[in-house]
């Protein structure tokens, strides 16, 4: 009978959910909203999500399963861990942007994914497997790090003949310099791709997908032959472009997708003169309520926002005092009745907060890119 208790009881524990102090929200709604904004900016092209890091620290399984109501060509990843992580998650197919590895290929699911083929080896690698497999060819126009130069391409081309199983479907490069309101380098990469785009088709070839531009790019994509657009970190809502450039008012209605809140576990009456957190980087002025956040630089919380960022709660602005530890953030609730249990707010879904990704960068010249992609999975997402 106790055996029977205990074994009920274990069960009931595990039915309901585990109570998280910490949690990414991430906003169903936004998300749709930002794909259909491209869309209506960018009615002749298909859309790709990148995903790549974790769906830029969203979360890589939540994101692709939002999207299977969104009207996308293709997601792409960068590594083959992550496409395997959705197959059967997502109902479009994946884009493998990433180098595989020759002794990989025998692993790789070819009824769902298409790869990036970056030299002319890994077609000889795919071509030589027997398997079947679509493949997207990267050109380097200026970008300097992946993708073939001029005088590679016949040969890449030539190799690629000789394997009747493996299908040109794309044709790709990536703008390195978009997000500057100066649009010299990006107009000479443009037009340097569709040198290479007419000799492609004076070969005869035809490749479903030609894609160039990333978000910054889609404002400024003047190429006679793409038909993509790869959205990366407009797709979470974040706008890469200065607003000094011409273009930014395009995105402006981009909405961020993601918000992060924790949870007060302590608070402290500190007097005047007591410092706070590692090497007393702060010291109260005054008598000072402190709480005590379980979340830190492991988790997320910038360690260049010690003494500097805020976190914010029912129209509160709570500034971090001290440094910000590996599990742990000291937030100043004086002249508040917040307590233990009350729950806060670090990251904000709306762009005019201070504490929005958006403003977090700008007012710490901290990268938005990075604050998103740094936070941590072990964070729990949930989706609104």
């Amino acid at each position: 009978m106790i055996r029977r208790n205990l074994v009920r009881a274990l069960d009931s524990m595990r039915s309901r959910p585990y109570e998280t102090l910490n949690t990414a929200t991430i906003y169903r709604d936004n998300l749709l909203s930002n794909v259909a904004l491209f869309s209506r900016l960018n009615p002749d092209k298909k859309l790709f999500a990148v995903l790549k890091s974790n769906a830029y620290g969203h979360g890589l399984t939540e994101i692709a399963t939002i999207l299977n109501g969104a009207d996308i060509a293709m997601i792409a990843v960068d590594g083959y861990f992550e496409a395997n992580h959705i197959i059967g998650k997502t109902k479009h197919r994946i884009l493998v942007m990433g180098y595989i590895a020759p002794a990989n290929i025998r692993l790789l699911d070819n009824r769902h994914c298409s790869f990036v083929l970056q030299d002319i080896n890994s077609v000889r690698a795919f071509g030589l497997s027997g398997r079947t497999f679509k493949v997207h060819l990267e050109i380097n126009s200026g970008m300097n790090r992946l993708g073939l130069n001029g005088p590679e391409i016949d040969e890449y081309l030539d190799e690629l003949m000789k394997f009747p199983n493996l299908t040109l479907e794309g044709v790709m490069t990536h703008l390195a310099d978009a997000d500057n309101p100066n649009d010299d380098y990006t107009n000479n990469q443009i037009k340097l791709f569709d040198r290479v785009l007419a000799k492609l088709k004076r070969r005869g070839l035809e490749p479903v997908f030609v894609h160039a531009a990333q978000t910054a790019g889609s404002t400024k994509d003047t190429s006679r032959y793409t038909n993509a657009i790869r959205l990366g970190i407009g797709l979470y809502g974040i706008n890469p472009l200065d607003e000094t450039d011409r273009n930014y008012h395009e995105l402006e209605g981009l909405k961020p997708v993601l918000g992060l809140t924790s949870t007060i576990i302590k608070v402290l009456d500190l007097k005047r003169g007591e410092k706070i957190s590692y090497n007393g980087t702060y010291t109260t002025v005054r008598p000072t309520r402190i709480g005590v956040l379980p979340i830190g630089y492991y988790e997320w919380v910038p360690r260049e926002l010690s003494n500097l960022g805020f976190a914010t709660a029912q129209g509160h602005i709570l500034p971090i005092r001290g440094r910000v530890c590996m599990n742990h953030t000291m937030i100043d609730l004086s002249n508040t009745n917040l307590n233990v249990g009350a729950k806060v707010t670090l990251i904000s879904a709306d762009p005019a907060a201070i504490n929005s990704i958006k403003n977090i960068a700008k007012n710490n010249k901290l990268f938005s890119y990075n604050l998103l992609t740094r936070l941590a999975e072990s964070v729990r997402r949930e989706i609104s």
